[in-house]
């Protein structure tokens, strides 16, 4: 999140927090902090890799690809 008065990338830093507590915290009873932080660490890990987006019907990482494959022949 940027510094107070440049609020430019808040918007996506705020949706994406939104997104981790309504999908992952919230559906859980959390007892310790190392459950806390595996649960997150997982969450992260399918929020960047596995999850499907709506727009391009693939997930972050294959697109990714996708675009590294187009620019490097």
């Amino acid at each position: 999140m940027s510094r107070r008065g440049n609020p430019y990338d808040n918007a996506l830093a705020e949706n994406f927090f939104s997104i981790l507590k309504t999908e992952c915290i919230y559906r859980q009873k959390i007892d310790t902090y190392k459950q806390a932080q595996k649960l997150i660490d997982d969450y992260i890990w399918f929020y960047n890799n596995e999850r499907i987006q709506l727009k391009t019907k693939l997930a972050p990482l294959a697109t990714r690809h996708q675009f590294v494959a187009y620019f490097i022949p």
